[in-house]
C-alpha cells in the first residue's frame, strides 16, 4: 500500500466518523445498560469483549515484531503503547467484569471487529511500513507534542482504569441492578471511564503525529461522547436523586 492509497482510506474513514457522529446521538448502541434482544443473536457479554478487542491486539502485534521499520526507530514505543492498553482491555477487563443474564448482540460485536481491524490495520501499517525514522528519533523526545500527548496517554489511560475499577465494584457480591456511582470524577460527569479514554488517544494521536493516528482519535470521539449522552439521559430517567450538576463525559462543559 502507497502512502496515497494509505490517506485516501484515512480521510474516507475521517468522514464516515462523522456521520457516525450525528447518528449514534439519536441510535443507542445496544450493549450493556443499553441491551435490546431487537437487534438479534446475542452473545456472552465477557466472550464478546475478548472478540471485539483482539484484532486490534493481534494486528498491532503483529505489525511490531514482522513490519519492515517496526525497529528501525522509537516507533516501537507506539506499538508498546498501543498493545498494553488492548492486552487489558482484551484479556484483563473481561475477567474482571461480572458475568451478567445481559448479552450482547452480535451485529455490535461484527461491528466492533471491522473497527478495530480498519484503525489497527491504519495504523499498524502506517508505523511499520511508511513512518520515516527520523519522524521517530531521539528528538522525538524532546517535542512538545510527545511531552504533552504522553502525559494526557498515561494521564487518559489512569482515568479509564480507575473510573472501570469504581463500576465493577460498584454492585456488592449477590446484588443487582444498578446504582449511583460516586467519587473520584462521577462527582462531575457521569462516564469517566469514556473521559478517560478520550484523554489517552488524543494523547496518543499527539505522540504519533500522524493522520492514522488522528483518525483513531477522531474516532474515539465520535463513538464515545455519544454513549456517554446515552449513559448520562439513562441515569437521569433512571434515578430520580440522580446529580443534575454532573455532565455526561466532560466536566463543566457537556
Amino acid at each position: 500500500m502507497t502512502l496515497e492509497t494509505l490517506k485516501l482510506i484515512a480521510y474516507s474513514w475521517l468522514a464516515l466518523a462523522a456521520v457516525v457522529f450525528v447518528a449514534m446521538f439519536f441510535v443507542t448502541a445496544p450493549f450493556g445498560r443499553h441491551t435490546s434482544e431487537k437487534w438479534g443473536v446475542l452473545v456472552n457479554n465477557k466472550l464478546a469483549w475478548v472478540l471485539m478487542e483482539f484484532p486490534s491486539f493481534s494486528i498491532m502485534s503483529y505489525f511490531l515484531f514482522f513490519g519492515t521499520n517496526s525497529f528501525c526507530s522509537y516507533v516501537w514505543i507506539l506499538f508498546s503503547l498501543w498493545i498494553f492498553h488492548y492486552m487489558n482491555r482484551t484479556f484483563i477487563y473481561p475477567l474482571r467484569i461480572k458475568s451478567t443474564p445481559k448479552k450482547m448482540p452480535l451485529v455490535i460485536v461484527l461491528n466492533a471487529i471491522l473497527f478495530n481491524l480498519i484503525n489497527a490495520g491504519l495504523n499498524g501499517y502506517y508505523l511499520a511500513e511508511l513512518a520515516p525514522a527520523e519522524d521517530y528519533s531521539t528528538d522525538w523526545f524532546y517535542a512538545p507534542h510527545f511531552i504533552i500527548g504522553a502525559i494526557l496517554f498515561v494521564s487518559g489511560m489512569a482515568i479509564n482504569w480507575k473510573a472501570d475499577a469504581i463500576l465493577i465494584n460498584l454492585r456488592k457480591p449477590g446484588e443487582t441492578g444498578y446504582k449511583i456511582p460516586k467519587g473520584f470524577l462521577f462527582d462531575y460527569v457521569s462516564s469517566p471511564n469514556l473521559f478517560g479514554e478520550i484523554i489517552e488517544w488524543t494523547g496518543f494521536a499527539l505522540m504519533a503525529w500522524n493522520l492514522p493516528a488522528l483518525t483513531f482519535a477522531v474516532w474515539t470521539f465520535a463513538n464515545l461522547v455519544p454513549r456517554a449522552k446515552n449513559h448520562h439521559d439513562w441515569y437521569l430517567s433512571k434515578f430520580a436523586d440522580y446529580p443534575k450538576e454532573r455532565k455526561a463525559v466532560f466536566p463543566f462543559i457537556f
